[in-house]
């Protein structure tokens, strides 16, 4: 009980600090909701989505899960990216893995680990689609960092194949699906150079994707 009772303090500091720099900030925050950025990541706590990327509560959209899967039976997923899209208007998808993530090692393990197993299968076809290029690199630290970012660029992908970003393509709403990776050692984000703003995009990408296949 004495670490929760920490978390309120912690809390109570946080936005006394807040309210002293920002006077109204909550005030004005709990009346608008307009971020224009829908961040996909890891729920790894390492990776705190608004810090990293120097944004302030109301700014960022977020939706987490072990391994930033988009996978097309997530009806979660699939609900936070509509909202996102339909009602917000956000203009930017960013789906953002980490390297060192639990959820790819365990993947290129291919060992048993129960549940979670259920979960990864989608990185399980991206070591399949994409042996050839992971059997190149001489470490398996190489591979690992390999594979979180072809995973990356795969749920960029499968965030364009889902039928509510393409009908916003089709009206001629401006959305930017873009795929990036930070670095645990050094607090810095990468850009993959995955970035797709219509259906024109998605095809030529996928197709360099699964050339593989």
């Amino acid at each position: 009980m004495k670490d929760l009772k920490r978390l309120f303090q912690n809390n109570r500091r946080w936005a006394e600090a807040v309210e002293r720099e920002s006077p109204g900030f909550f005030r004005e925050l709990s009346g608008i909701h307009e971020p224009k950025y829908l961040w996909i990541g890891c729920s790894d706590s390492r990776v705190p989505a608004n810090e990293i990327v120097g944004l302030l509560p109301g700014e960022l959209f977020v939706h987490r899960n072990i391994a930033n899967q988009v996978i097309h039976t997530d009806i979660n997923c699939l609900s936070v990216i509509q909202y996102a899209v339909d009602n917000l208007k956000i203009e930017h998808i960013i789906v953002c893995g980490h390297y060192g993530c639990g959820g790819v090692r365990a993947a290129l393990e291919n060992k048993y680990h129960g549940f979670i197993d259920n979960w990864l299968r989608s990185l399980q076809e991206i070591i399949r689609i994409k042996r050839g290029l992971l059997a190149g690199r001489k470490s398996h630290a190489a591979r690992l960092d390999l594979l979180a970012e072809l995973n990356v660029s795969r749920q960029a992908l499968n965030v364009g194949d889902t039928t509510i970003v393409q009908d916003a393509w089709r009206r001629g709403q401006p959305l930017t699906i873009h795929g990036w990776i930070y670095a645990l050692d050094d607090g810095l984000l990468k850009d993959l150079g995955v970035r797709v703003s219509s259906l024109a995009e998605l095809r030529r990408l996928e197709a360099g994707y699964f050339e593989e296949l």
